[in-house]
């Protein structure tokens, strides 16, 4: 089975029960999205499926077949953290960084369909995001200090 990943081909064979996220982790070496919950509850294994956030742990892997899947090694731009990236550090809105790659992929996605969300679009869109760490009001600040210097 074929897709795209972080811009490149890739390709699987798939087996029933499989994940996209275990195809990720196991079989391509992508390990920015986490098994948190495994039941799309936590928002740690959020990848972007065709530019929509999925939670890749309950995904089938054939539903990526034929299109194309981001992680957040596809934020990258030249090698370097992308702007999104940027204001997440800027902001020091990562702590133990378990989540933040399935935050990260579902604010790339709310900024790709919102230039400029407001705070309270932004916590809305979190809200399937579970960070324990508190710092949920330096990710919303990260992020709209990302739309803003787009």
């Amino acid at each position: 089975m074929d897709f795209v990943l972080n811009g490149k081909p890739a390709q699987v064979a798939p087996r029933p029960g499989l994940t996209l996220l275990q195809a990720l982790r196991n079989e391509l070496a992508v390990n920015s999205p986490k098994y948190g919950c495994g039941q799309a509850q936590c928002g740690a294994c959020t990848v972007l499926v065709d530019g929509e956030p999925v939670r890749s742990c309950v995904q089938p892997v054939e539903a990526a077949a034929g299109g194309s899947v981001t992680t957040l090694e596809g934020l990258m731009r030249d090698g370097k953290p992308g702007p999104l990236q940027q204001a997440f550090i800027a902001e020091q809105a990562a702590q133990c960084g378990y989540c933040t790659a399935g935050i990260l992929m579902t604010a790339q996605a709310l900024l790709a369909r919102k230039r400029n969300p407001s705070e309270a679009e932004i916590r809305a869109e979190l809200d399937g995001n579970l960070c324990r760490c508190g710092t949920q009001n330096r990710v919303v600040r990260a992020i709209q200090r990302a739309s803003r210097e787009a």
